[in-house]
């Protein structure tokens, strides 16, 4: 992956990790691997270089990460250098990410980049935005983008200043007092027209 300047960053968090799946996940083991580690014990601070954090199939991978605790009921981590989080129909790679583990599992995720971006693959479409900020909150089911925010569901798009999109209804919500002044532009774009059909 390139600079952060230009870095492509897909984030999916996490239309398939409704409530059923997080509470399956949660009863099952988190293990961690690093090529090194480093802990602080007067600041609780953990310190990893080349990190690898798998939970059935949700997997992060970093250059580096920086951890309140090994604690994954309540701690925070910092991850940068090469980060992936992975999911069941997504995942996220960007220079930078901050994710707040809670009973068990992640909670939120924060990605930033120019841009940071996500992918849902939804039914027949995939789903893609980027924008400068992505915080992603799993009680509320939502994807937030901010700072020249655009989506798209594989055809039409939709750009502004700052969008929110709901994993479980597949709704983007707009709203012309958030975007500082700057309205909401849509693009509507044609379907294609059906092949005509061969000749009997």
């Amino acid at each position: 992956m390139g600079s952060s300047g230009r870095s492509l960053a897909v984030l999916t968090l996490l239309a398939v990790c409704g409530t059923g799946f997080a509470q399956d996940r949660v009863r099952l083991p988190v293990t961690l691997e690093a090529r090194s580690s480093d802990f602080d014990y007067r600041s609780q601070v953990l310190v990893f270089a080349g990190v690898v954090i798998v939970q059935g199939e949700v997997r992060i991978v970093a250059e580096h990460a920086r951890a309140t605790g090994l604690d994954f009921e309540d701690s925070q981590w910092e991850f940068s250098g090469q980060v992936r989080i992975t999911v069941p129909g997504g995942a996220l790679a960007s220079d930078q990410a901050r994710v707040r583990f809670s009973a068990g599992a992640i909670a939120t995720a924060a990605a930033s980049g120019a841009p940071a971006s996500f992918e849902q693959q939804r039914e027949a479409e995939l789903a893609r935005g980027h924008a400068t900020r992505i915080d992603y909150d799993h009680s509320r089911g939502t994807v937030e983008l901010a700072g020249d925010a655009w989506l798209t569901d594989g055809r039409n798009e939709i750009s502004g200043t700052r969008l929110v999109y709901s994993l479980a209804t597949q709704r983007v919500v707009a709203r012309s007092g958030e975007q500082g002044g700057e309205p909401v532009r849509i693009t509507i774009r044609p379907r294609e027209p059906a092949p005509p059909a061969p000749a009997p």
